[in-house]
């Protein structure tokens, strides 16, 4: 049995996340859209089988290899049980050839094509918004229900529900594996990118766990708007954008924590610990994305970021542009998020006390950052005991340890 648990459980967590997607999207081309929930088995069974052997034997040399091999040897013996019943049998040899490619090296960019097939699929427009964005969590990036749920704010059962609403529509109404072209792409990509943004964002603070960055799941949300981005070229801006975005953030992975996990806010970051390349490519994709003349809630929080990317401090970063984004995207999007988020540039442009008062019944009551940026702003404004109580109701609604630690240092100032 090897030594570090721990560390086996840490590699399989890590396949599983690049490779669940591609796993299913592969097997689902041979198989069809509409019997989903047996790929779906087939690569639930291959990663428990992984779990097993690698807890007892040496880890495979090449993990990703050896899955394959795995999945497409059970996909067989499904099919052969298949031919036996006579349920399905020309089908059966049709797709039995399909599996047996899926060990030759050379369909890497049929892969891709599958898994870009496959994000389509999943937001066709004959399910709900919230059924699209749910299916693709679960099948390209394998969320389980209670992540999905948790990234939703809404209940287990219900996330069952809408996924088995999904497979139904799949398997009554035979959905292709397929990219649309013409209006039919017009009308589903933004749920597509709507749905990998919120995985990305999912990743990068995680809700549920006591970690607040996991990088898989935010570099798999990036490599599938890479692949819609790179597919489509410039003809849509705000996948370029989107891509923009998520590349700035994940310059800034490094820097958002100590040694120890702790959170570093902002002001705090070493920008030496800035990843250079992958700021450079953000600002190559936020030039193909029309910024100037072309406007989604991507490009406008894609700029934000890079107004910050081009401050050589926290200090001398450009608040009022800052400011003057947020108050576009509010104009895109009047939400109390925007409202919350622009506060903090409304607080270094104009004092706590404006920021307050932005903040002043905005209906977020439950929400942890509502407190906790109302303690802070309290804080600046010295009236520490309104702050104490702020950030003692943010760590109490908290879900992860990090930011309780965070606030506890906060309260420390206010004594």
């Amino acid at each position: 049995m090897p030594e570090n648990r721990a560390g086996v459980d840490e590699l399989l967590e890590h396949v599983f996340r690049h490779e669940y997607g591609k796993l299913t999207s592969t097997l689902a081309r041979a198989f069809g859209l509409d019997r989903l929930g047996v790929v779906e088995d087939i690569v639930q069974d291959t990663m428990l089988v992984a779990l097993r052997q690698w807890s007892f034997r040496e880890v495979p040399k090449d993990p990703t290899a050896w899955l394959y091999s795995v999945a497409r040897n059970r996909a067989l013996d499904h099919l052969r049980r298949e031919k036996v019943a006579a349920a399905f049998a020309q089908v059966v040899v049709d797709e039995s050839e399909a599996i047996t490619e899926l060990s030759h090296e050379s369909l890497d960019s049929e892969i891709q094509d599958s898994q870009l097939q496959m994000i389509f699929a999943c937001c066709h427009p004959g399910i709900s918004a919230e059924s699209q964005i749910a299916i693709a969590l679960k099948t390209l990036c394998g969320f389980s229900v209670a992540e999905i749920a948790s990234a939703f704010i809404t209940s287990e059962a219900t996330i069952e529900k809408r996924l088995q609403r999904a497979r139904k529509y799949f398997r009554e109404n035979r959905v292709k594996l397929e990219a649309p072209t013409g209006v039919a792409l017009q009308a589903r990509i933004s749920t597509v990118l709507e749905c990998l943004y919120l995985l990305f964002n999912e990743g990068y603070k995680r809700s549920h766990s006591d970690g607040l960055l996991e990088r898989d799941l935010c570099l798999e949300a990036l490599r599938l708007a890479l692949i819609v981005s790179d597919h489509f070229g410039d003809s849509y801006h705000e996948a370029n954008a989107l891509v923009a975005l998520m590349l700035f953030h994940a310059a800034r992975f490094d820097a958002r924590t100590g040694a120890d996990g702790a959170i570093i806010l902002l002001s705090e970051q070493d920008r030496d610990r800035w990843d250079p390349e992958l700021r450079s490519r953000a600002f190559d994709y936020l030039a193909r994305s029309g910024a100037d003349s072309f406007e989604t809630h991507y490009h406008i929080e894609a700029a934000i970021q890079a107004t910050h990317f081009l401050a050589p401090s926290f200090a001398m970063t450009d608040w009022s542009s800052i400011l003057a984004l947020y108050k576009r995207l509010y104009a895109l999007n009047p939400s109390p998020i925007v409202l919350l988020h622009m506060s903090v540039s409304v607080c270094e442009v104009f004092g706590p006390e404006e920021a307050l008062a932005l903040l002043e019944g905005l209906p977020l009551e439950d929400y942890y950052l509502y407190h906790a940026l109302k303690g802070d702003m309290l804080l600046r404004a010295n009236r520490k005991k309104e702050a104490f109580d702020s950030l003692t109701l943010a760590s109490s609604l908290s879900k992860n340890e990090k930011e309780r630690m965070l606030l506890a240092k906060k309260l420390e100032g206010c004594n």
